[in-house]
């Protein structure tokens, strides 16, 4: 077994497989000869490849099949040419494997059991036993087996946007409930965090220990809070998270949705990398963030859908203005949305790695 602090002597990282790849170049703040290029939801309901091996397969079970999850891993990296794969899960796998509740319901999302309000059920919540974590491993094995110099990302869901789920039962645009329990009993929702920030922890330190070269934490709600709020009732959950990778050898990713005003502390958690919307531009985020931090963005997903020439108008000023920052890593502002033309996808990974 690997010392705690080293990733084993096969891992991408170390054998040389990926340690000099544009992806992780570019996160380390390198200029490498082409920008490298990958999408958030990349590996999803765009493919018709997707739909048709996820027919009849229940979502969180597509994700804990070994098998089924590293193929949809790879599907978008043979297709457009990516210069990554981002692992196929959902942010509610380590709550399952947990013990939770929580199934994903057509059309709504993530929907638990029963929602987590209290002292005494906050209390109950089950320690994610290290062995559920197996089909995890096996699936990164079989992802970076079959990805040779082409990095894998790994990725986990931030202590607040799980504990939004958690606490409203389902997704929400006003977050009610959550925040009354930030507000009403701070104790309950430190508790509740620091549980969420253990188990999301171990399950990013293990995709990045079984072969992923570089780790996302996605706090995709974090944008509904203040500064202060932020500061006070999460940023300690997010660094707890970071704090279980940061002496593994891999870039750490942080990015959040409508998150321009907490650039910086989203950084200062544990971040290396920090992923921008499409509401912030590059060298604004660069600005904010003293010029130091390698970025990933922000291409408009909504452009997606429109006319070409508008895309590709957008893509030339993201390269343009990713420029300004030490490294920079093209993405779009948010996820690929599950209608785009996927001919479109590849037109654009083309586009990028052209002119970038």
């Amino acid at each position: 077994m690997p010392s705690p602090s080293t990733l084993p002597a096969a891992h991408p990282l170390v054998s040389g497989g990926t340690a000099d790849s544009p992806l992780i170049t570019a996160y380390r703040g390198g200029r490498p000869a082409t920008r490298p290029i990958w999408m958030m939801r990349q590996a999803g309901r765009s493919l018709p490849e997707y739909r048709a091996l996820r027919e009849g397969t229940a979502m969180l079970d597509s994700c804990l099949r070994p098998d089924m999850a590293a193929e949809i891993t790879l599907q978008p990296v043979r297709r457009h040419k990516v210069d990554a794969a981002i692992f196929f899960s959902d942010i509610v796998i380590p709550l399952k494997l947990a013990g939770i509740d929580v199934d994903i319901v057509a059309g709504v999302g993530p929907v638990m059991g029963e929602a987590i309000r209290t002292a005494e059920q906050v209390r109950s919540l089950p320690e994610l036993d290290p062995a559920a974590l197996a089909p995890i491993i096996e699936a990164v094995g079989i992802v970076t087996a079959g990805l040779g110099s082409t990095p894998l990302i790994g990725f986990a869901g931030a202590p607040f946007t799980l504990a939004s789920y958690l606490v409203e039962g389902r997704p929400s645009r006003e977050y009610l409930h959550t925040k009354a329990l930030m507000r009403d009993e701070p104790e309950t929702w430190h508790a509740l965090l620091a549980w969420v920030a253990r188990i999301t922890g171990t399950f990013l330190r293990t995709q990045a220990l079984a072969g992923a070269s570089a780790v996302q934490l996605f706090d995709s709600w974090a944008g509904a809070l203040t500064l202060d709020e932020y500061l006070t009732f999460v940023a300690p959950h997010s660094a707890a998270v970071m704090q279980q990778v940061e002496d593994l050898p891999v870039p750490r990713i942080h990015f959040g949705t409508r998150t321009g005003h907490l650039l910086v502390a989203m950084r200062d958690v544990g971040a290396t990398v920090v992923g921008v919307d499409q509401f912030t531009t590059l060298d604004a985020a660069n600005d904010l963030l003293g010029g130091t931090t390698p970025l990933q963005g922000n291409i408009d997903p909504e452009l997606l859908s429109g006319p070409w020439e508008a895309l590709a108008a957008n893509v030339r000023d993201v390269l343009q203005r990713g420029l300004a920052a030490p490294g920079h890593v093209v993405n779009l502002g948010h996820g690929v949305p599950p209608d785009t033309d996927p001919d479109v996808l590849t037109r654009m990974v083309a586009l990028v790695h052209e002119e970038g």
